[in-house]
């Protein structure tokens, strides 16, 4: 479709993330991951079940940036640690500072342990969520700064790691895809690496290499994001997101 923005592309790309989780949390993080995953639940996916980020489960998907009139139930974090991020039925969607080719991620801080140049938000729950839950990853700009061949600091905790770490750490382990302003990416590249599965139009295979810091993964063929559906596009602009906070995310280029 010739009038959809690169933003839009990112939120039908981001809510086929959540396509086919059935009766889950889902627990997007951000503006974009919470515009795909409430277009999921009205689309591809009614069984998912979304809080407004806060402490209220959501009856409905309410604009971006409002819940009057749609609050169900009540989820504060203590009881999604309690009750729900150890039992594995989670689908989180976090963001990420670094992300390297091996699914491990970064949001605590740059440059070496001992004495880094950036302090972040430190590990929070990344290690939790990507031990216990299955987990994706949203870049809204795709970079060599970001999409690193090793990340100095390991928040979220790629397959290796798990694996090396032991059965307790990859029973519910699953890093399910990476969505970009670029593409969709996920790890089922050689030994769980970076894999590209999608370029969004306009982007071509080489712009993703060149964005990339490390070894990307890609068949011959790499096919296009698919366009959404106009129910899709209805949906975005007339009731997810009527104010367009989307395109102040990602630009269109």
């Amino acid at each position: 479709m010739s009038d959809v923005s690169r933003s839009e592309y990112c939120a039908v790309a981001i809510a086929d993330c959540f396509a086919d989780d059935g009766e889950i949390m889902g627990s997007p993080m951000g503006l974009l991951p919470t515009l795909g995953a409430r277009l999921a639940k009205n689309t591809s996916n009614p069984q998912l079940l979304l809080t407004d980020g806060e402490a209220r489960i959501l009856r409905g998907t309410p604009p971006l940036g409002q819940t009057a009139d749609v609050t169900e139930g009540w989820m504060p974090f203590r009881l999604v640690l309690e009750s729900v991020v150890s039992y594995g039925k989670r689908h989180v969607m976090m963001g990420a500072t670094q992300i390297d080719r091996h699914g491990n991620q970064n949001i605590s801080a740059i440059g070496s342990w001992e004495q880094p140049t950036r302090q972040l938000l430190g590990v929070r729950g990344a290690p939790g969520n990507t031990v216990n839950n299955k987990t994706s990853y949203w870049v809204p700009k795709h970079s060599p700064r970001t999409v690193v061949d090793q990340v100095d600091v390991v928040s979220g905790v790629g397959r290796a790691r798990a694996e090396a770490t032991g059965p307790a750490a990859t029973r519910f382990h699953q890093v399910h895809r990476l969505v970009t302003n670029l593409g969709v990416l996920d790890f089922g590249g050689p030994e769980h690496t970076m894999r590209l599965v999608s370029v969004h139009p306009g982007v071509s295979v080489d712009d993703v290499h060149a964005a990339s810091g490390c070894e990307i993964h890609a068949a011959a063929e790499i096919p296009e994001t698919r366009d959404p559906s106009a129910e899709e596009i209805v949906l975005i602009r007339e009731l997810l997101d009527p104010k367009r906070l989307r395109e102040k995310e990602v630009p269109q280029p």
